[in-house]
């Protein structure tokens, strides 16, 4: 039971931002999700009076310990011990705060559903109608890899990994995995979908090794509650696992490469600038504009599919604008870096601001291969068009578009709401095909 416990523990939650708003940032997204995977430990751990507490006042009287103590058992009497608990997805609605949370259990999967107020107090619990289940992609041959469980050091830090080999194999290539934003699990998991995975084995059953591993803002959320860079979020861990990359027995240490998906690819090239020890870089769905411009895209989208034509919605659409802006014009000395603008300090994006992916890529000597999805409404083809134009004569870039691909690397029919990530779909097949193909390429 305690070793269930740590587990439990350490894959209690994942954040996937599906999209960014000004309404997503307005609370402390990382305390509203740190609340949920207290709550739902508290309820694993047997101490329901003390998950109990969580509620908002008005409310305990509606929802008793025996309630919840009553609710979880019934849970796991029909579904099994609980296995993980990630959250996905949350909402602004009207004065509360909808966080949708998946629950892995050892038979089944189920959604739930909690309601937060503005003092971070929970409302109400329900349970949905049960989630998809991850599915296998077809490209995967089991039998042709192992994995490996280990713990990535990267400094003081310990984040759980697994390395993925070919069996049978030597002197293979080996690729690290650096996720998008949010606090990540080493999947990359969304909904049933976990497309790192799938990169991983269906990389490893055509003979390429890969490494990934939990982001640092998933373990070590606490420490983010103070200013920070993308150094911190991202590029040292990824730099700590092009390390381990070099002790993998059997890989090839002169055949290292960093695939880097939305946010990962966009630090890349950064990551990639003062190292000679990666051969190359795998660059999806990454953004070659601002972070900025890409917000108030995927706002701007968003706000398309609701067809609201009223002056109060445009209204409130220009003031989400106009908040977003604020952001372009941090710089150093402007303001202090702890300073909270749209949920995140202002060290990150006066990080972020100094920062042009696509010069610094231009500079690299390092294979690239750079790919986006038609279908993506997080990262639009504009971004691409950007990456084609600058980099589509070096003889050491290729670039394709696949028209059918989303954000996470799936095909689908047309571009929608995001509400697709909540259906089983594996990273398109096509796509690993040439991952493959372009890693076993003689540069």
């Amino acid at each position: 039971m305690e070793n269930r416990s740590t587990t439990m523990k350490k894959n209690l939650l994942t954040l996937f931002l599906i999209l960014f708003s000004a309404s997503a940032f307005s609370q402390n997204l990382l305390s509203i999700f740190g609340k949920a995977n207290d709550f739902f430990y508290l309820l694993h751990e047997g101490k329901a009076d003390s998950a109990h507490l969580f509620f908002a006042e008005s409310e305990k009287s509606k929802v008793s310990v025996e309630d919840l103590r009553n609710l979880w058992q019934n849970v796991q009497s029909s579904l099994g011990k609980a296995q993980a608990i990630e959250v996905v997805q949350s909402k602004t609605q009207g004065e509360y705060y909808s966080v949708t949370v998946e629950g892995k259990f050892e038979l089944a999967d189920q959604t739930f559903l909690l309601v937060f107020n503005k003092s971070e107090e929970i409302m109400g619990i329900f349970l949905q109608p049960r989630t998809a289940t991850y599915i296998k992609p077809a490209y995967v041959d089991t039998s042709a890899y192992v994995e490996k469980e280990l713990y990535l050091k990267s400094g003081q830090h310990q984040l759980a990994a697994v390395v993925t080999t070919p069996k049978g194999q030597k002197n293979f290539p080996i690729v690290v995995l650096v996720h998008g934003s949010g606090p990540n699990d080493m999947d990359g998991t969304v909904g049933p979908n976990k497309p790192l995975k799938d990169l991983a084995s269906g990389l490893a059953s055509k003979g390429i090794a890969t490494i990934r591993y939990v982001k640092r803002t998933l373990i070590y959320a606490n420490e983010f509650n103070r200013p920070f860079t993308v150094k911190e979020e991202v590029m040292d861990d990824a730099k700590a696992a092009v390390e381990l990359a070099k002790t993998v027995e059997g890989a090839n240490v002169k055949a290292i490469y960093l695939f880097g998906h939305s946010l990962g690819g966009m630090l890349a090239p950064r990551i990639a600038s003062s190292r000679s020890d990666i051969a190359g870089l795998l660059m999806a769905a990454a953004p070659a504009r601002k972070l900025t411009d890409v917000i108030i895209d995927q706002n701007r989208y968003m706000f398309s599919l609701s067809k609201d034509t009223s002056v109060v919605g445009k209204e409130r659409f220009n003031f989400i604008v106009n908040e977003i802006e604020k952001t372009r014009q941090l710089k150093a000395g402007t303001v202090k870096p702890d300073s909270i603008i749209m949920g995140l300090p202002a060290s990150y994006w006066m990080d972020l601001n100094e920062y042009d992916q696509v010069a610094t890529a231009q500079q690299l000597k390092q294979r690239m291969f750079i790919f986006h999805g038609g279908n993506d409404i997080q990262v639009s083809d504009t971004d691409y068009e950007l990456w084609q134009s600058a980099l589509s004569s070096k003889s050491n870039v290729l670039l394709k578009h696949y028209p059918l691909l989303n954000h996470l690397l799936s095909e689908q029919i047309e571009k929608s709401d995001g509400s697709q990530y909540q259906t089983a779909s594996s990273v398109s097949g096509i796509l690993v095909e040439d991952i493959a193909r372009w890693i076993r390429e003689k540069p």
